[in-house]
């Protein structure tokens, strides 16, 4: 099983990390199905609106939702975070060398968004890639039950793995 993550240190910064990866093994010629996260700043100073684009090439959707300025607590708008699950799904299934998953979340620390993704790439023989916070890495090591091995947060190293699991798969078929 070929399972990582990656915890970058800053706000946002595994997000822009795995999406440079996502870029260079595309020019490459890897085939990536899965999720990078867009975070853009807002004028009025709320919190950064979210978005996920699918890999290869789309769509892009708002997972986050604009719920005003008192409002507390979580912004993910889950229906969209299903919508961004079902697109990846299907490319996945379509063939992929990589699965890679922008942050494995709250939701999937509870038994849902990608978790269900990961698992069947894990089962396809398929490495897979996750971002990581803080908060869930606890259920992130119960859900790979330890078996995921992390890479340090920077784009040589994630390229570097990258690229020899993906060789290794390859080279077992």
């Amino acid at each position: 099983m070929n399972l990582a993550f990656t915890m970058a240190p800053g706000r946002g910064d595994t997000d822009l990390l795995l999406e440079r990866l996502a870029a260079r093994l595309a020019v490459q010629g890897v085939r990536c199905a899965g999720t990078v996260q867009i975070n853009t700043e807002r004028a009025d100073t709320r919190p950064c609106d979210m978005d996920v684009r699918v890999l290869p090439g789309g769509p892009v959707l708002r997972i986050s939702q604009d719920r005003g300025p008192e409002a507390r607590g979580c912004r993910l708008d889950a229906d969209a975070l299903e919508t961004a699950v079902g697109h990846v799904a299907a490319r996945l299934m379509a063939g992929a060398d990589l699965l890679i998953i922008n942050k494995f979340g709250k939701h999937e620390a509870e038994g849902r968004g990608f978790r269900e993704v990961i698992a069947s790439a894990v089962e396809l023989d398929v490495p897979v890639l996750v971002g990581l916070n803080a908060l869930n890495r606890d259920a992130f090591e119960a859900f790979s039950d330890g078996a995921a091995i992390e890479v340090a947060p920077d784009l040589t190293s994630l390229e570097a793995w990258a690229m020899s699991v993906v060789a290794s798969e390859l080279a077992d078929i």
